[in-house]
């Protein structure tokens, strides 16, 4: 079984930053973030996979960075010149199949963190 806890969400003005973290307990196969905004689907922004492969959605690409500490068997995602259209609740999730950057992918993960609140504003 797999338990993820993500923290660091917040309030914050444009062009600021925030990091994400997320705590997992068990094995986490591939990891990544997803952001659901209200009245939205979830999406997928970045993923880290077994190997340490990163990928980002292109509406975060230059801004925001995922890591993962194995040692901690903890994910990271670095925000930096966040945007308005950034707020959304944030999702660690974990499966043993890789995860899908972008619209369509939700559907498929098994593991999900209870999501931190991240608010832009203008």
């Amino acid at each position: 079984q797999v338990h993820l806890v993500e923290s660091g969400g917040g309030s914050v003005q444009a062009g600021g930053s925030l990091r994400l973290s997320c705590a997992a307990s068990g094995y986490t196969y591939n990891m990544g973030w997803f952001r659901q905004a209200p009245g939205k689907e979830r999406e997928g922004v970045a993923k880290i996979d077994v190997d340490g492969t990163t990928s980002v959605a292109e509406s975060v690409k230059g801004r925001f960075t995922i890591s993962k500490d194995n040692a901690k068997n903890a994910l990271y995602l670095q925000m930096n010149s966040l945007k308005p259209e950034d707020t959304a609740m944030y999702y660690c999730a974990a499966d043993p199949f890789k995860l899908q950057i972008g619209y369509g992918g939700s559907s498929y993960v098994r593991y999900w963190g209870q999501g931190t609140q991240v608010t832009v504003s203008s």
